[in-house]
């Protein structure tokens, strides 16, 4: 058993890591006083099309019109923060210097801005930001203050047309997704001197967070029109550690854009990265995003289109901006035709078994990290077994279960050999009277013991070798999987996403911990590694009260199950032998 101590060190260093990152969550630094952005002033801008149908933006992305050209209303926060850190929001103020139109479906409430045709709101119905105040919606876009985050697009030509700083008009303020219906469709126009139409129509879908965003081009003039397209997420960055989620602080869930493509797959870019190495790249089949934690935006244009991918710093006199952007190729619309460029907006949480469907490789802002290749498993069997029983605390118990029975007989053999040393222990403690102090040769003998009775002193580490992966695998699963967010157990757990309210699991899984060390055989243990297994059930209680309460009912039912694995085999051998 002396062998055990670097085994156990490493589970302590593993687990006293999570432990730093939970209790960061609660008493790390937080994020200084808020602070408003800066109004910028309007401003206006185009570029060239250049012959092989990108745009050709002389100087680079600083000629396409100015991103900050749209208004922002300083203090015009609507928000304020919660004890978990999340952004409550409620209604527009009404102080804002252009007119919105507000839209309104079953699970989205939107507004957008007719200047720029840009949607600079967008609060998720089905997501309250606590249980306590289930009135206060999850707010992912909002138009103004430190936390400005908006969605932009607009199309780019030498002749006249509409961008993001362009004033649109519309036929009403207010849609509303009516009982019954399907499809909300929101129309905006936009009208030059010389002939050239363009209407922009949002599609909203029931029950869906994405929307369809088409610029239709009709060329009433004399001469043919050539533009592009572009689409862009623009957002402010408070905090100087960019990988921490402002609508949770803590959480160390990636805070950032993503981009996505066939190639390359899933690349995240952190915000305090752009301004040195900014992302530059050109395909088709991608999309781009801005992710948080549980929440993110993506625009996704057309699969078959080639499209020039870029990321962008600004830095005002308040807050620094980013900008993600995506620009299509131009299209030359004759005289009396018409063109139409589409886009896609997503807007929402991430689902992780409706993101395949919406584009390829969206799943991936579900970020697990280098766990994934344990986590995502995880997740697929536990959304099975929870789509069976309906509760996603009951589903973590019976995940548990099948994980116990996969390791069945690795657990039974690891107990066999602990029953078997239980039996050694005399013969042991003989040992360490015949050779006292003499650490060397009480070893010695005591792996002679072990080879003549074919006992191994470490087959119980293996099984707990083998959970440690799995363990940290369904931490992040806890963490990182909005369907989890806020799920209701039993009783006292009503959010198996944060920690215990009073600390019964914790308590539960130490008690269950305290009972399996009364089987486990000490014989041999120095007083430093007796004194370490006494104090494991103290460290795992407190380190618990920390975590997830999901997490913690895993354990917990991982170590019930396992004292009564032990009791069972360590009776059965008992009956055995006699």
């Amino acid at each position: 058993m002396a062998n055990l101590r670097p085994v156990l060190l490493i589970g302590l260093l593993v687990l006293g890591g999570m432990l730093w990152v939970e209790w960061q969550k609660d008493y790390g630094p937080q994020f200084g006083a808020q602070q408003a952005a800066p109004e910028a002033p309007a401003a206006t801008g185009s570029a060239t099309v250049s012959a092989d149908g990108l745009p050709s933006v002389p100087g680079g992305a600083s000629d396409l019109p100015p991103p900050d050209a749209a208004p922002v209303v300083p203090g015009d926060e609507a928000a304020s923060q919660t004890a978990d850190g999340m952004s409550a929001s409620r209604p527009a103020s009404g102080t804002s210097p252009s007119p919105v139109v507000t839209v309104r479906t079953d699970v989205l409430a939107m507004e957008i801005d007719l200047v720029g045709g840009s949607v600079v709101s967008a609060q998720l119905l089905n997501y309250p930001v606590t249980l306590e105040q289930p009135e206060n919606k999850v707010q992912l876009l909002r138009r103004a203050g430190p936390h400005l985050f908006i969605a932009q697009s607009g199309l780019l030509s030498e002749r006249p047309a509409p961008n993001h700083t362009t004033t649109y008009q519309a036929e009403q303020r207010e849609y509303v997704l009516a009982d019954g219906a399907d499809e909300l469709r929101i129309p905006l126009s936009w009208t030059s001197g010389d002939g050239i139409r363009v209407t922009r129509t949002f599609v909203l879908r029931r029950g869906a967070y994405e929307l369809a965003v088409h610029d239709q081009v009709e060329n009433q003039s004399a001469t043919p029109w050539t533009g592009s397209r572009y689409d862009q997420l623009q957002r402010s960055i408070t905090d100087e550690d960019t990988e921490r989620t402002y609508t949770n602080p803590g959480t160390y869930s990636f805070t950032g854009i993503a981009f996505y493509s066939p190639e390359d797959k899933f690349e995240k870019v952190a915000f305090d990265d752009v301004a040195d190495d900014p992302f530059n790249k050109t395909f088709s089949g991608g999309w781009l995003s801005m992710i948080q934690h549980y929440f993110f935006a993506a625009w996704i244009p057309p699969a078959d289109v080639t499209v020039a991918y870029s990321t962008q710093e600004i830095a005002p006199d308040g807050w620094p901006r980013y900008l993600a952007r995506a620009v299509a190729p131009a299209q030359t619309i004759q005289p009396g035709a018409r063109g139409e460029f589409v886009s896609r907006l997503y807007l929402g949480p991430k689902l992780q078994e409706e993101l395949e469907e919406v584009a390829p490789g969206l799943e991936h802002t579900v970020n697990y990290g280098i766990f994934t290749v344990f986590s995502k498993p995880l997740f697929w069997l536990l959304s099975h077994i929870h789509a069976l029983v309906g509760n996603w605390g009951w589903a973590i118990v019976l995940l548990t279960v099948l994980i116990k029975a996969a390791f069945f007989k690795l657990t039974e053999a690891q107990y066999r050999s602990m029953a078997r040393m239980r039996k050694l222990q005399p013969r042991i403690e003989q040992l360490k009277e015949r050779y006292g102090d003499d650490r060397q040769r009480m070893s010695q003998a005591m792996m002679e013991l072990y080879k003549k009775e074919k006992v191994n002193p470490l087959g119980g580490c293996l099984p707990i070798l083998v959970q440690i992966p799995i363990f940290i695998a369904l931490y992040w699963v806890l963490l990182e999987s909005v369907e989890l967010r806020q799920a209701p157990f039993v009783g006292w757990i009503q959010n198996l996403s944060v920690r215990d309210p009073y600390f019964i699991l914790p308590a539960l899984n130490a008690g269950f911990m305290i009972a399996t060390q009364r089987l486990t055989p000490m014989a041999g243990m120095d007083p430093l590694q007796r004194k370490m297994m006494n104090l494991m059930p103290v460290v795992f209680a407190v380190m618990f009260a920390f975590f997830p309460a999901g997490l913690v009912l895993y354990w917990a039912t991982n170590a019930g199950l396992s004292l009564a694995q032990q009791l069972y085999i360590t009776r059965k051998i008992a009956a055995a032998d006699n």
